[in-house]
């Protein structure tokens, strides 16, 4: 007798249907990845949108090779409870994963966490460009994409996040940074902004950063921005 059923390939219709006990559809009719359709997919009760946000986000920071990727695309798992992840009313307000594996790419479903406060991916191999997604994010308060391997123009979005009180992207590979306001150093003191805008510089020409507290020089020594 077959252990189960298999689905690939097929349509899974669910509509007006009664569910009991069920916080979530599981994650592989939601993502579409064993079945052709799922006619709830659209349902956010069922399918958080944030839920495959997340998912996203594994797959394009290859997820598979992470130092740890506890409960992340669990089936049945709430997203609240993967490694790193932190949610108030299923809703996901911290994203922690500092040296955990992340490389590949941030994907741009990161926009849709749209009530995170918290985003730490620092200290990883995070390659490509920082999707201007971010700049969707206006509850950000605390932003760390240090010690990766970022490349390009951080997006303009970035300057918009009037909520911020860290940001460091110290020690990547980005070539422009947009107009960021100055931001409050009453919490972070010289920590509170920091890029790569020393000299000597692994760049032609150092970042220009008008309103960082603290530049990082070529070998990542740091120095406090002067007056």
């Amino acid at each position: 007798m077959a252990k189960g059923i298999e689905l690939q390939d097929a349509s899974v219709l669910m509509k007006g249907n009664r569910f009991h006990n069920m916080s979530f559809a599981p994650l592989s009719l939601c993502m579409l990845r064993s079945v052709k359709d799922f006619d709830l997919a659209n349902d956010t009760t069922l399918c958080p949108l944030e839920r495959n946000a997340l998912s996203d986000f594994y797959d394009s920071a290859k997820g598979a090779e992470w130092t740890d990727g506890s409960l992340w695309l669990d089936e049945y798992a709430s997203y609240c409870d993967w490694k790193g992840v932190t949610c108030e009313k299923n809703q996901v307000t911290h994203l922690n994963l500092i040296n955990n594996g992340l490389s590949g790419r941030l994907s741009d479903s990161i926009g849709h966490l749209t009530l995170i406060e918290v985003m730490d991916l620092s200290d990883n191999d995070i390659k490509g460009s920082i999707p201007t997604q971010i700049g969707l994010l206006s509850k950000l308060t605390y932003l760390r994409l240090s010690y990766n391997a970022f490349t390009g123009a951080a997006p303009e979005g970035l300057g918009e996040l009037t909520q911020m009180k860290l940001l460091q992207l110290q020690s990547n590979r980005l070539t422009e940074l947009p107009n960021i306001p100055e931001l409050d150093e009453s919490l972070y003191s010289s920590s509170t902004f920091v890029t790569d805008c020393g000299v000597p510089s692994a760049f032609d020409e150092p970042l220009e950063c008008d309103n960082c507290t603290m530049c990082c020089e070529y070998h990542s020594t740091v120095f406090a921005e002067m007056e």
